[in-house]
């Protein structure tokens, strides 16, 4: 795989296979850079719910739409599903009741366990108790848990770690609720109830893992966010404000996009966000260092332009990001931004490589494209439907089974 990796050069198309599904279908498809199908997952069980992934070996992990009577909207899923390159379905897992639904992306762990993204549902009464004020939800508010997943039986799963935004809340408009703070601002670890709050109210979309910081970031399309949160945690320690390898438990080690939402100064540049993620580090290329977030940005450029924005966050070398009390965590504006591409409204992702050549889903349109540094486009497809995400994999990433883990 090492030898591989270097085989390219800038300008040059990145190699591999560009994995994609397009909205509600029963299939997924491996296409090399001249766009000839490689392999194909036809006759799925279920509608892909938004994102499909592979592990190594070649197995595709797929979000699945199901009926939900309580969650609806955009990313709707419910269902994980795993598929082997034969294509026999070795696990399906269901995460969804009246009180919970699974949505939007996911992400597999070096382990093979899954982040799953779900809403939660809360009343209006236990809105009230933690101080929020839009008395108009009266059917309550649906904010975000993360859980992990470990696959047991081919169909069951056991949680065997959970975060909850609902244990991450600031208010400064309440003094009797356990919550309050007189500034949101110097508290830029929570979530401040009152801001922008609506049914759905994060609208999370995008979430991946650092497995050198063992941390999670996820995007909020909503408050158009990004987070970062300690998962070196234990479920108790996520529920509160101390542990881990932060110190901080479950709070937001850093946020990126909208400064307002925790009433500090600065220019909001995320608008309308997606697919969250962390740029791998390649040693000797601009993405040397580990730690650089990049994601979609739908109107980062106009309501009619999106781009692709890259920040190095400030991390202290010891889990946690540094911040000037009072103030928006840096950087002041995104560090590298690509646009040039075109426009989708919803959805969306990105790819970067150690070329320095980015891979971009523009979902609406079904377009997927490849861009050098200087902005050429030297790869296209058309899917020929909506296709929330797509990604692109080496042959021995798709051949071989994942390493031992250390």
């Amino acid at each position: 795989c090492a030898v591989f990796l270097l085989k390219t050069t800038y300008g040059q198309q990145w190699p591999g296979y560009t994995l994609y599904s397009n909205g509600s279908a029963t299939a997924a498809y491996l296409v090399d850079t001249a766009n000839v199908t490689v392999k194909s997952w036809t006759g799925l069980t279920g509608g892909t719910g938004y994102s499909s992934h592979l592990e190594p070996g070649g197995t595709l992990v797929r979000s699945v739409k199901i009926t939900n009577t309580v969650f609806n909207g955009g990313g709707a899923s419910g269902r994980i599903q795993k598929v082997d390159y034969n294509g026999n379905i070795t696990w399906s897992y269901d995460h969804s009741s009246t009180t919970y639904y699974t949505h939007h992306d996911h992400c597999v762990l070096p382990n093979g366990n899954v982040l799953l993204i779900s809403y939660e549902l809360k009343t209006q009464a236990e809105l009230a108790t933690a101080g929020g004020t839009n008395t108009a939800l009266t059917t309550g508010i649906w904010p975000e848990k993360i859980i992990e997943v470990k696959p047991l039986t081919a169909t069951t799963g056991t949680i065997v770690w959970e975060w909850h935004v609902w244990d991450h809340l600031v208010q400064n408009v309440n003094s009797s609720k356990a919550n309050y703070q007189t500034s949101i601002v110097n508290h830029p670890e929570l979530l401040n109830i009152n801001y922008s709050s609506q049914k759905d109210w994060l609208h999370a979309n995008g979430i991946d893992y650092n497995p050198i910081l063992d941390q999670i970031v996820l995007s909020s399309h909503n408050l158009n966010e990004w987070y970062v949160i300690d998962h070196s945690t234990t479920t108790a320690q996520a529920a509160s404000h101390s542990g881990g390898n932060s110190g901080k438990g479950g709070d937001f080690l850093y946020r990126w996009g909208n400064p307002a939402a925790y009433q500090a100064s600065g220019t909001k540049y995320l608008n309308v966000t997606h697919d969250a993620h962390w740029v791998p580090e390649f040693p000797g290329t601009i993405y040397a260092n580990s730690g650089r977030l990049a994601g979609f940005n739908n109107q980062g450029v106009s309501t009619s332009q999106s781009c692709v924005d890259q920040v190095m966050p400030p991390y202290d070398g010891n889990y946690n990001y540094t911040i000037t009390p009072g103030s928006a965590f840096a950087p002041s504006i995104y560090d590298q931004r690509t646009s040039g591409f075109g426009y989708t409204s919803n959805e969306g992702s990105s790819e970067q490589y150690p070329n320095g050549n980015i891979l971009v889903c523009v979902s609406i349109s079904g377009k997927i494209y490849e861009i050098t540094p200087t902005g050429a486009i030297i790869y296209t497809i058309t899917t020929g439907a909506k296709s929330s995400q797509a990604h692109r994999y080496s042959p021995c990433y798709v051949n071989n089974a994942a390493p031992a883990q250390p």
